[in-house]
């Protein structure tokens, strides 16, 4: 069956979170935007599995530790089914293996669950772009975790030499944490220019997203 497409530019997200309070608190803030309708809330993994089924939303909130089925299986599911969907995690990044988990069930981005409202905008926003997005604690657990495997690298090296000096440097910087806009003031650059050096650079690496291609900076050492 095709995916469906997004209709006026409404992001249709699912909230997903074990916690009554937190998860209608959140749906409430969110669904004041214009851009933004919440198509359900889910309880549960399990939950959240059947109504990605119905509903198809373009991005779901996703809590990492739940009681019936965890986030990363959760998300590892309904990715499996229908990997257009875009994943952004919610955890307190208190657990480093939740963490990594969800990195390899292939959500999109990290939130931690105090993050202001303003930036699970910012996420919901890029995620439904393509863009991955990690909040600053959240980067410095999953890329910090990566540092620490003893894992053999089973990593291609060759396709960094397929990368620009300028591309190398921004490489080093997604693998630091920093979104676009701080790429481009670090490098002196215009935003649009450093969105289209992560672009290329995850092209060139075959990687589907900043966060793989901030785990592969770092297991070949560029940081």
């Amino acid at each position: 069956m095709n995916e469906p497409t997004r209709e006026n530019g409404i992001i249709r997200v699912l909230v997903v979170d074990d916690h009554d309070l937190f998860r209608a608190g959140l749906a409430a803030l969110l669904g004041k935007h214009a851009d933004i309708e919440v198509v359900a809330q889910a309880s549960g993994g399990r939950m959240a599995v059947r109504l990605a089924e119905e509903l198809r939303p373009d991005v779901i909130l996703m809590d990492v530790q739940m009681p019936d089925l965890g986030g990363p299986e959760a998300t590892r599911q309904i990715l499996g089914r229908h990997p257009s969907i875009r994943v952004v995690a919610l955890t307190v990044v208190s657990n480093e293996a939740d963490v990594a988990a969800v990195v390899a069930a292939g959500a999109c981005g990290f939130l931690a669950k105090d993050t202001p409202i303003d930036g699970v905008l910012l996420a919901v926003r890029a995620a439904v772009q393509g863009v991955a997005w990690l909040s600053p604690r959240a980067a410095e657990v999953v890329l910090g975790r990566v540092r620490q495997e003893s894992v053999p690298d089973q990593l291609d090296g060759s396709l960094i030499d397929e990368l620009s000096a300028r591309e190398l440097d921004v490489l080093r910087l997604i693998a630091q944490g920093l979104e676009n806009a701080a790429i481009a003031r670090e490098l002196g650059i215009s935003p649009r220019t450093a969105k289209n050096h992560v672009s290329n650079i995850l092209a060139k690496l075959g990687q589907p997203s900043r966060v793989h291609a901030a785990v592969y900076a770092v297991r070949r050492g560029l940081t």
